[in-house]
């Protein structure tokens, strides 16, 4: 089934388990592991916070940090060549520009599976990537 095999596929990752297990299967759309990019949003720091006010961690810092982490927890998972990136900001619009980015022919995401109010309340990343995505969504349950 080579014609299924995409160039670049994008993978949200927020560290829940349902989003490492969403590698795998993303896996199977590319010929290399280097189609793949893992990203990780981070939100910005509140001005409260106290590494934002003693001036302790700035945001690239803290990008630098969640990308060594991501790279040695996907090595150990056997994903050396895959690329990382860090990006601060709003989830769905970061994966969003994100695709657009690198060009990805696919983007694969699980959904957290919320519904009623708790999915009107905190929103769908998901929902609005799929949405407003410039490339095909597979969401994963």
């Amino acid at each position: 089934m080579s014609w299924l095999k995409k160039k670049s596929v994008l993978i949200p990752l927020d560290f829940s388990e349902l989003s490492y297990e969403a590698i795998a299967p993303a896996r199977e759309y590319v010929e290399a592991e280097t189609g793949l990019t893992l990203i990780h949003v981070l939100a910005s720091l509140h001005p409260a916070d106290p590494a934002a006010m003693w001036n302790t961690l700035d945001d690239e810092q803290r990008k630098q940090k969640v990308h060594e982490f991501l790279a040695q927890k996907l090595g150990e998972m056997g994903y050396k060549e895959v690329q990382i990136k860090v990006a601060l900001g709003d989830p769905s619009t970061e994966i969003i520009d994100c695709a657009k980015e690198i060009d990805s022919d696919l983007i694969v995401m699980p959904s957290h599976g919320r519904k009623g109010v708790s999915r009107f309340l905190l929103g769908s990343v998901a929902e609005r990537v799929v949405r407003l995505s410039p490339c095909p969504v597979l969401i994963l349950k």
